[in-house]
């Protein structure tokens, strides 16, 4: 498969959120503005792709470096050795973050800290990243992260409108607009992610 097929994939054959519902809880949390969507939907990307880079990098090394038994032993602590990986790069989203975007930091809170288990990375960094070489799992990184990001802010945009009247902080649906609270509670983010997973598969159907 091709860098650019594995850069696709992720945005919408493999969606992490739509296609194989993963990272929720984020997804729940922050899809009640488009700013938090932006937010976080960045620092996963930059955490997916740099980790990705450096398990695959890592795994190709000792591959090369090791015995067989050599590469048993290691593989019994791969997921304690991705955690590690994973957090250093959240660490160092949280720190600029906090310089730069004191806002948004504080706005996300502690989902940041969060990402070093969100179950998209740790799962990519198993079933990609692992088995893979450097530029595939770059590729891979890029891609599910956009699709991450993508899912955040199809939901994002509707859930700010609908429950604030506003979008990116500024009112678009004007005084008189009266929000549909709802919206902005997890009930309605439910809500709108089965109708988004309703049309997908309708629209599999259509294609078969």
């Amino acid at each position: 498969m091709s860098l650019f097929a594995e850069v696709i994939k992720g945005i919408y054959k493999e969606n992490p959120v739509f296609r194989l519902v993963l990272g929720l809880c984020p997804t729940l949390a922050l899809s009640t503005s488009m700013s938090n969507a932006i937010g976080m939907g960045m620092a996963a990307t930059f955490v997916l792709v740099c980790s990705n880079a450096i398990i695959s990098l890592l795994v190709l090394l000792f591959s090369k470096i090791l015995s067989e038994e050599g590469q048993k032993s290691i593989d019994k602590i791969r997921i304690p050795v991705y955690i590690v990986i994973i957090a250093c790069f959240v660490i160092i989203v949280e720190m600029v973050m906090s310089a730069y975007f004191p806002a948004l930091s504080e706005s996300l809170g502690i989902f940041i800290p969060l990402i070093v288990v969100n179950c998209i990375i740790l799962g990519r960094a198993e079933g990609f990243a692992n088995k893979n070489s450097v530029l595939p799992s770059i590729a891979d990184g890029i891609g599910m992260g956009l699709g991450f990001t993508a899912a955040l802010c199809s939901l994002a945009i509707v859930r700010e409108l609908l429950g604030s009247g506003k979008m990116l902080g500024h009112a678009v649906l004007g005084a008189g607009y009266k929000p549909m609270l709802i919206m902005i509670l997890p009930p309605g983010a439910f809500f709108l992610i089965g109708i988004y997973l309703g049309i997908l598969n309708w629209l599999d159907l259509r294609k078969k």
